[in-house]
Order: C-alpha cells, then sequence, then structure tokens
C-alpha cells in the first residue's frame, strides 16, 4: 500500500557511494506529520489519508481550518495532502508520520510545484524549432502557421501558443531514496525533484516503480 510524507525542499548536495560513484542527490526536510482526517468510501466515496506538514500562524488561519486541526489535537498546518491509496487501518487521527516510514532504496514518486518562469514564447514553452536565421529570412521564432484563412477561419482550441510557464504541479516519477536521516528528519532522494528551495513536496510510493 502506499506510503508518503509531506516535506520542504532544502536543495541539491552529492554522496558517493561504497563503489565510489558519485550520485546527486536532493535533500528533503520532512519534520514529523500529522494524520488530520481519514477519508471513507461511506462520508466522502473513496478512501484517503489526509496529512499536513509545516505549523501555520494563527493570525492567516480562518475558524474553519483551527476546528479541523482540533479534531486531530495539533495546529492549523500550511501545506495539507492526501495519500489516496494508504491502508486507513495503519493510521490513526492525530498520528505522526516521520521519516522512518521510508527505508533505503525505496522507489518514489515526488510532486511538487514547479519554477515560475513567467510569459515565454513557443520555443522556450513547447520546444518549438525556429527558423533560419540567415539568407533573407524573416521568420526566426515565431509560433508559426495559425491555421487556414477561409476555412474554418479561427485558431483551433488547444493549438500551443506563448503564454505563462511553470508554476504547475509536476510529478517526477520512480526516484530512490539514497538516506534516511531519522535524527535530523531528512530524506536523500537520487536526481532532482520539481520547485525552487524551501518548496513544499510529497513523497509517496511509486505508483509504477514498485
Amino acid at each position: 500500500m502506499t506510503k508518503g510524507i509531506l516535506g520542504r525542499k532544502i536543495g541539491m548536495t552529492q554522496l558517493f557511494s561504497e563503489n565510489g560513484e558519485l550520485i546527486p542527490v536532493t535533500v528533503i526536510e520532512a519534520e514529523p506529520n500529522i494524520v488530520l482526517q481519514k477519508k471513507t468510501v461511506e462520508n466522502d466515496g473513496y478512501t484517503a489519508v489526509q496529512i499536513g506538514f509545516a505549523d501555520k500562524k494563527g493570525s492567516r488561519t480562518n475558524k474553519a481550518e483551527k476546528g479541523h486541526a482540533e479534531k486531530a489535537n495539533t495546529s492549523p498546518k500550511r501545506y495539507v495532502r492526501e495519500i489516496r491509496t494508504a491502508k486507513l487501518d495503519n493510521y490513526e487521527v492525530g498520528q505522526e508520520i516521520s521519516v522512518e516510514v521510508f527505508q533505503e532504496g525505496d522507489k518514489v514518486d515526488v510532486t511538487g510545484t514547479s519554477k515560475g518562469k513567467g510569459f515565454q514564447g513557443s520555443i522556450k514553452r513547447h520546444n518549438f524549432a525556429r527558423g533560419p536565421m540567415s539568407h533573407g529570412s524573416r521568420y526566426h521564432r515565431g509560433s508559426g502557421s495559425m491555421g487556414a484563412a477561409a476555412d474554418p477561419a479561427r485558431v483551433f482550441k488547444g493549438k500551443k501558443l506563448p503564454g505563462q510557464m511553470g508554476s504547475e504541479q509536476v510529478t517526477i516519477q520512480n526516484l530512490e531514496i539514497v538516506r534516511v536521516d531519522t535524527e535530523r528528519n531528512l530524506l536523500l532522494i537520487k536526481g532532482n525533484v520539481p520547485g525552487a528551495k524551501k518548496s513544499y513536496v510529497k513523497v509517496a510510493t511509486a505508483v509504477k516503480g514498485n
């Protein structure tokens, strides 16, 4: 069954394996999470465990969030997510989840919000090829043909065009946990994960890797 924990991306560093191989790792700080709610088919139409990470200031919390957190005997959390296919019997409301749920070698999927890149053209945003840069070409970095003029006399829905790039939910699958530091509540994950430093991420058992 799926296990998961929420954490904060600290940055990247590198380790050496026993055979001398250099491994690039992302450091994720995952202080103990709190189980805020158990969702059941009878009440919610599906099963899931809702967990929270990082305390929220009282001045930024509304009554609903305070009441929800009090049921779990904890303070309101800034980052709240669900683990959908978790085994409900293993969890109780108010329970703490630490990095010990994972072990070295586990395969995980990491979900975060990618870095925002602002308004970008179609070459950067969608990997379009550019036009010739010389020989009198006046077409360099445009979006290409917009479609026939007479019929249908409009641009089709879904055409890839310039626009806002980044700042969207991204999941990278099948990453390997290289080390679990229980003393400092750290997970060291091989490779890179989405988001900027200090951004929140969800680490869950890999859907495909296991």
